[in-house]
C-alpha cells in the first residue's frame, strides 16, 4: 500500500487517571471503525507518533484538566512542521482550549467520533483544496475564507428546536439565545420539514420526551434529503430515557444531550457543533467552480484538460507531505451501437453539458472533475485509496447509465454507459503517469 490507514492521537494530561481506561475502550472500538489510533503516554512521545505515522486527527481527553490539556495540545503543536491536525475536544466544551476544531460532551460513542474524526478529516482537505485552488487560480494568498463568506460567517448561528415546549426544552432554548443563537421553535415535524425547506439552519435539536420514535424519524428523513444530510442533527433526551446509540448515530444523529444537565452547557455543546458546520457549508460554498467560471469548460463546467494537469500536479506534491492518499478516476463514455449513431448524429454533444452537470453534483466538494476530450471525464479524490475512488467512479456512472438523453422527435431517448479506469498515486510516481494508468485502465475495461 502506498499509504497507512489514518491514524488518530487520543491525547491525555493524566494518562494514570482512572479514565484513562475508557480511552483504552475508545481506541479498541475506533480501531474496529476503521480508525486505529495511538495513546502517547505525553507530547514528546505524541510529536514522535506524528513524525512516524500519517495521524490524521487528534482526540484531546479535556474532561477532568481542561488547562492541563491545553498545555499539552499546544506542546504538540510548538514547532510542528507539518500540517497541522484537527482535534475533536472530549469534555472541551466546557473550556476555550485554543485549537479544538470541536467540542464535544464527556462521553463519546465510537459510532459518532468515527462519523466526527470524517467530518474533521473531510474539512481539512477541503480547507487544503480551497488553498491549492487560490494559488492555481492565481488569487491573493488565501484568507480563512473569501471576504463575502467571512461576513455570512459572523451572522448568529441559526437553530431549529422540534418538540413539545416542555420546560427543560425552553431552558436549552433560553440557553442558545443567551450564547446569541437565533432559535426557532417547531411543535410537529411537518412544521420542521417546511422551515428545513425554507431557510437554512446550522444545528437541528429534536425533544424525544418519552420516545424517541419520531425523533428518529425527523433524523432520519434529514439523512435522505442531500441539501439536509450534514445539518447536525442533536437528541434531547429526558432523564432516564434510554437509547440505542449505536442504531441512533448511524441513523444519521450527531449527538445526545441529557435535559437534565446544565442548559448552559448544553447550549454550549449545540453551538460548537453548529458553527463547525457553518465553517464547513462557507468552506463548500468557496471551492465551487463556478466562482472561476471564466477559467473552466464552457460547456460543462468542469476543469479544462490544462487546469486539470496543473491542479493535480499540486495535489500530487501534496499528498506525499500530508501523508495522505490521491487517487484518479478517467470515465469514457463506451461506445456501443446507441452511442454511436447518437454520436454520428449530433445527439451525443447536446447531452454532454448535461453529463458534465451531473458529474459536478455527484463529486465531494473537496474533488476535483474535469473534461478532458469530448467523451471523457476525470477525477481527482484527495485522500481516498482507489477502492474509494472506484466507488466514486462506479456510483457517477451508475447515475448517469439511468439516465435518459433525448434524441430527436421520431427517435427515443438514448442511454450511455462508461469505462472506467481507476489509479492511486504511487510513491516517487508523477501525477501524469497516475492518470496515464487509469487512462489505460479504462480504455481495456468494458463495462458488461
Amino acid at each position: 500500500m502506498a499509504f497507512q490507514s489514518p491514524r488518530v492521537l487520543i491525547l491525555t494530561p493524566t494518562p494514570k487517571a482512572a479514565g484513562a481506561q475508557g480511552l483504552l475502550t475508545l481506541s479498541d472500538d475506533l480501531a474496529r471503525h476503521g480508525w486505529p489510533c495511538e495513546l502517547p503516554s505525553d507530547a514528546a512521545e505524541a510529536k514522535a507518533l506524528l513524525a512516524r505515522f500519517p495521524v490524521h486527527a487528534l482526540i484531546l481527553d479535556a474532561r477532568s484538566d481542561p488547562t492541563g490539556a491545553a498545555r499539552l495540545l499546544s506542546e504538540v503543536n510548538r514547532g510542528l512542521e507539518a500540517p497541522r491536525r484537527p482535534v475533536l475536544g472530549l469534555g472541551a466544551a466546557r473550556a476555550a482550549i485554543d485549537g479544538v476544531d470541536l467540542a464535544v460532551g464527556d462521553q463519546l460513542h465510537p459510532v459518532q467520533a468515527a462519523l466526527r474524526l470524517e467530518s474533521l478529516d473531510r474539512t481539512a482537505v477541503a480547507q487544503e483544496e480551497y488553498r491549492l485552488r487560490c494559488a492555481l487560480f492565481g488569487d491573493p494568498p488565501p484568507p480563512t475564507l473569501p471576504p463575502n463568506l467571512k461576513r455570512e460567517a459572523a451572522k448568529p448561528l441559526e437553530v431549529l428546536l422540534i418538540g413539545e415546549p416542555a420546560p427543560k426544552f425552553l431552558e436549552l432554548q433560553a440557553g442558545l439565545a443567551r450564547l446569541e443563537a437565533r432559535v426557532t421553535g417547531a411543535f410537529t415535524a411537518y412544521t420542521a420539514f417546511d422551515y428545513l425547506h425554507e431557510r437554512a439552519f446550522d444545528a437541528v435539536v429534536l425533544w424525544s420526551g418519552s420516545t424517541q420514535a419520531e425523533s428518529l424519524s425527523i433524523a432520519g428523513g434529514m439523512r435522505r434529503n442531500t441539501r439536509l444530510f450534514h445539518i447536525p442533527t442533536i437528541l434531547a433526551l429526558k432523564p432516564g430515557v434510554t437509547l440505542n446509540l449505536n442504531e441512533a448515530f448511524q441513523r444519521g444523529l450527531s449527538d445526545t444531550l441529557d435535559v437534565g444537565e446544565d442548559p448552559d452547557m448544553a447550549a454550549l455543546r449545540i453551538v460548537c457543533m453548529a458553527a463547525r458546520y457553518r465553517r464547513e457549508s462557507l468552506l463548500a460554498r468557496a471551492l465551487d467552480p463556478a466562482r472561476h467560471s471564466g477559467r473552466l469548460d464552457a460547456a460543462t463546467g468542469l476543469f479544462t484538460p490544462d487546469l486539470f494537469a496543473s491542479h493535480l500536479a499540486g495535489l500530487a506534491a501534496e499528498a506525499p507531505r500530508r501523508n495522505r492518499p490521491l487517487s484518479v478516476a478517467v470515465l469514457r463514455i463506451a461506445d456501443r451501437p446507441g452511442v454511436m449513431r447518437a454520436r454520428a448524429e449530433g445527439w451525443l454533444d447536446r447531452a454532454i453539458p448535461q453529463m458534465g452537470s451531473m458529474v459536478a453534483r455527484l463529486v465531494r466538494v473537496e474533488d476535483t472533475a474535469a473534461r478532458l476530450a469530448n467523451d471523457v471525464f476525470a477525477l481527482a479524490l484527495p485522500s481516498a485509496n482507489a477502492a474509494a475512488c472506484a466507488v466514486a467512479a462506479d456510483r457517477i456512472a451508475a447515475v448517469i447509465s439511468c439516465t435518459a438523453f433525448e434524441a430527436d422527435a421520431a427517435t427515443a431517448p438514448f442511454t450511455v454507459e462508461f469505462d472506467r479506469g481507476v489509479a492511486e498515486l504511487q510513491p516517487g510516481e508523477s501525477a501524469a503517469s497516475a492518470l496515464e494508468r487509469a487512462a489505460r485502465s479504462a480504455m481495456f475495461r468494458r463495462t458488461g
